[in-house]
């Protein structure tokens, strides 16, 4: 089981000093992975359901400080050197894919290999209408950016012409290290199941219990299938909270003690999942998350051999 671990660039202590601090440590611990979300601007009142809370409610308050998930990414790859890359998730309706595409082979090229695109469509129309960029058919949209990026990461003179985006042949460089970048799909609907079959490297879940987890994999190993792709090279993964104080929902945590983590954490791995990304609760700010981080990697981490 592979460990990621939210990095702190949202709230009070979202700076350059903590993110420092908290990436060289988890990189140090030998976390495999380090996320960002993806948030840049939003009204006071968001009528917009949120699809993790059960009464629809966004836990952030508007007027949180948090950096860009992207830029978050690129400052953190120049201080260190191992751990990957990645966004849980970046809203691909939020930017023009052209210039997201650069972001991320930027991103891919200075960090020596290390991202991990995950990917999502989004759920709050005010945000995207704040930004001036439309939320209607943001899933067909979805769809032709990440067919602009495979051109833009794979071809020399790519060109697209599609219903909501073209371009004619241009350079793009410079390319991924590897040639590609992992996409990781997040979502919990047969279109991002369907996205991810076609499209990804990986089907991404945030705070989603076992038992719905393994159905969602289940139907992306079925269409897999049925389209002739190997479902074996995917990969599954999970963002839960990490609590040892067990004020979280229990199904959706890493909670209280290390026997509920370690059982629990072997349920999501009997359902498929090869990766949690840990999205640390608390108080006391970047210094109670380090040292939840490395109670995790000393009590719990041994014990998860699977």
């Amino acid at each position: 089981m592979q460990i990621g671990v939210h990095l702190p660039h949202l709230g009070r202590q979202a700076d350059r000093d903590h993110l420092i601090r908290f990436a060289r440590e988890a990189d140090q611990l030998g976390i495999e992975s380090a996320w960002t979300s993806d948030h840049i601007a939003w009204p006071t009142e968001v009528h917009s359901k949120y699809p993790y809370t059960k009464d629809g409610s966004f836990p952030a308050p508007f007027n949180v400080p948090w950096l860009d998930p992207i830029g978050t990414l690129l400052f953190v790859a120049g201080c260190t050197e191992r751990i990957r890359l990645g966004t849980t998730v970046m809203i691909m309706g939020y930017r023009p894919p052209v210039q997201t595409a650069k972001l991320w082979s930027t991103l891919d090229v200075v960090s020596g290999g290390r991202a991990i695109l995950g990917v999502g469509v989004g759920w709050m129309r005010e945000e995207f209408e704040i930004l001036g960029m439309p939320y209607d058919n943001r899933g067909a949209r979805a769809d032709e950016q990440l067919e602009i990026f495979e051109k833009l990461f794979t071809e020399p003179l790519p060109s697209y012409n599609g219903k909501y985006y073209s371009f004619p042949e241009i350079g793009f460089q410079p390319k991924p290290v590897n040639g590609h970048i992992p996409v990781w799909v997040g979502g919990t609907t047969e279109a991002a199941f369907r996205r991810t079959v076609r499209f990804g490297d990986g089907l991404h879940g945030a705070f989603t219990p076992v038992k719905e987890l393994g159905e969602h994999w289940q139907r992306v190993q079925q269409l897999c299938a049925e389209e002739g792709r190997d479902g074996s090279k995917l990969e599954l993964s999970i963002r839960l909270y990490l609590d040892w104080d067990g004020t979280a929902e229990e199904a959706k945590s890493l909670s209280s003690n290390v026997d509920q983590m370690v059982n629990r954490a072997g349920e999501y791995a009997e359902v498929g999942v090869s990766h949690i990304i840990l999205d640390i609760m608390g108080r006391g700010g970047v210094d109670a998350r380090l040292e939840s981080l490395r109670r995790f990697v000393s009590d719990v981490r041994p014990k998860l051999n699977f």
